[in-house]
């Protein structure tokens, strides 16, 4: 048996108990948000509960690192809202196929590395925005459909609510207290489940969102036509559903590494994530990605290993196959109530101890992703916008730490050294600072202390020793780096140089030919 579990790339040191209570726990909350996606977009109800089982299954196998849950997440079931409304189900499930195909792409080419690049601040806002979110889809809990219309439940009804969530919540804070064996969640769940049946309340369960049973997951190939226009419908969609998808798994992926002190792979998160979407499109499920609010649910419940995951995935289709009576009794506030604390758990509480420490761009990225994330419901776009504009204040901020230091030697040389990274942001700045007229016949520009980094960094330097030979006079670049050399050699188009070794420094020295 252990040497299965090595296969799969299972700790040898896992302790069962709590891998077995965590993946229960983890299932009790993921059939009714699943449910509530595959509604929302007009999907069958067993097609959120399919992908929660597929996804699930495929990525605690094989994903990037233990602990993650997958399934019928939000974030992507919004992507395929308008084409199934424009084109149909079968269209949906041809274009989840495609991102799939996308997505191993991706991780076979190891680009996941470019998450690095999201700022702090930017996952301050992307996580304090996403508990917002959890927290607000729970209040639809709080509503009754009559009519085809929502209302807020008033009276009796709204009391009874708030009282088994008041009661889920007390049980998840307070029972840790008494042990920390048994996950509080799925304590909450049970209790809560007991008190309703018990005293027969009457209340909203999970039977009233829409049915869970079926049968299991048939293969079948999307029924559209292969011809080169149904893949131009399909392939805006595939491509935003991967690019979601895998921001939002590999923002989970690096936020469970910082709170578990593990490093995930990425790379394999985005191949057993493309896998897994490829198996949604030809099994009816609608797809889906890591799911963050479950993957707190897990770590929180003491899962560090992947069999929670397998877990919560069988149990899942175990009650879509028999145990749709009993789960479908289940009452929502219990499940409202676990979430709210996953949400209260979720948020970066100490992003408001360090808020007066922090540069004011920073604070403004921060509540910029957040609101984005809030009100867009869309983690990628808040994403990438974030990493612009950190980008860009970076840009600013690096442009403006050019200069230079002059002087003349014993010789009648003038130096210029050169301090900080030049690129297209610092280009006008570095220009500024030559006087060509007023300087002697012999110059040397050193970039010990910089860097030459780009295009317009090359054109500039070409432009100022252009306009010293212009004037009859001799230029030398030197301390050039050797990737700084390497860039300034491919570009000899634009800038006609001569690199010899400077045997003084035993640095690179660059010689400006005069023109013949």
């Amino acid at each position: 048996m252990k040497n299965v579990l090595n296969l799969f790339d299972f700790s040898q040191k896992i302790n069962y108990r709590n891998e077995i209570l965590a993946g229960l726990t983890v299932a009790m909350t993921m059939i009714p948000e699943s449910l509530s996606f595959a509604i929302l977009a007009g999907f069958p109800p067993l097609v959120g509960l399919y992908a929660a089982f597929i996804a699930g299954l495929i990525t605690a196998i094989f994903g990037g690192r233990p602990g993650m849950v997958s399934g019928g997440a939000g974030a992507t079931v919004v992507v395929l809202i308008a084409l199934m409304r424009s084109n149909g189900l079968e269209y949906v499930f041809a274009a989840v196929a495609l991102a799939g195909v996308i997505q191993i792409l991706i991780g076979l080419f190891k680009f996941s590395k470019f998450i690095r690049l999201v700022p702090q601040p930017v996952m301050y806002g992307f996580v304090n925005g996403l508990a917002v979110i959890i927290f607000m889809s729970q209040l639809e809990q709080f509503k009754f459909t009559s009519g085809g219309e929502s209302f807020w439940l008033q009276g009796g009804p709204l009391f009874i609510m708030l009282a088994l969530v008041a009661l889920t919540v007390a049980i998840v804070v307070f029972f840790p207290r008494i042990t920390k064996k048994i996950p509080a969640s799925l304590v909450a769940i049970i209790v809560v489940f007991l008190v309703v049946i018990i005293f027969n309340i009457d209340t909203k369960t999970v039977q009233d969102i829409a049915s869970i049973e079926g049968g299991f997951p048939p293969f079948h190939i999307p029924n559209i036509p292969f011809t080169w226009k149904a893949f131009q419908i399909i392939l805006p969609y595939s491509l935003i559903f991967a690019a979601v998808g895998l921001t939002e798994g590999l923002l989970t992926l690096n936020l469970v590494d910082e709170m578990t002190g593990t490093r995930g792979n990425g790379n394999r998160e985005c191949i057993a994530q493309g896998s897994s979407n490829i198996a949604n499109g030809f099994f009816y499920g609608m797809g889906g990605c890591p799911m963050i609010a479950q993957t707190l649910v897990n770590l929180s419940a003491g899962s560090r290993a992947r069999l929670s995951g397998i877990i919560a995935a069988l149990t899942i289709l175990l009650i879509i196959l028999f145990g749709a009576p009993i789960i479908g009794r289940l009452p929502m506030a219990a499940l409202v109530g676990v979430m709210i604390m996953v949400a209260l758990g979720t948020f970066e509480w100490a992003s408001f101890k360090i808020i007066t420490k922090m540069p004011r761009h920073d604070i403004f990225i921060g509540i910029l992703v957040a609101v984005i994330t809030v009100l867009l419901h869309n983690l990628a776009l808040a994403v990438l916008i974030g990493v612009i504009i950190s980008a860009l204040v970076f840009a600013w901020e690096s442009a403006k730490r050019i200069r230079a230091r002059t002087h003349i030697d014993v010789d009648g040389v003038k130096h210029y050294e050169i301090y900080g990274p030049l690129f297209f942001g610092s280009t006008m700045a570095f220009s500024e600072k030559f006087t060509i007229n007023d300087d002697p016949e012999k110059v040397i520009i050193s970039f010990k202390e910089s860097r030459i980094t780009d295009m317009s960094a090359i054109d500039a330097v070409n432009n100022v020793t252009r306009k010293y030979r212009e004037a009859g006079k001799t230029v030398r670049l030197q301390h050039l780096s050797f990737d700084c050399i390497k860039l300034l050699d491919n570009a000899d188009a634009v800038i006609d140089v001569n690199i010899v070794k400077d045997p003084e420094y035993l640095v690179a020295i660059e010689e400006i030919r005069k023109s013949k």
